[in-house]
């Protein structure tokens, strides 16, 4: 997800993402276990967004 979508989303959206991505990030992490895992960028694509959700929740609560 890019940068200026997230920023068009209000908190309990984000937060909502958040949760999202970090179900698919636990899935994938299985996935690998268990040798299933076939598009391995996924992981990357995952923690980067989970870092840009929690950069933009940080920010907002920080100019309140």
């Amino acid at each position: 997800m890019k940068w200026q979508d997230m920023k068009q989303f209000d908190e309990a959206s984000l937060k909502a993402k958040l949760i999202e991505f970090r179900k698919e990030l636990m899935g994938l992490r299985f996935q690998r276990v268990t040798g299933e895992v076939e598009k391995t960028h996924q992981f990357r694509i995952a923690r980067r967004s989970i870092a840009r959700i929690k950069t933009l929740l940080t920010q907002r609560t920080k100019t309140v």
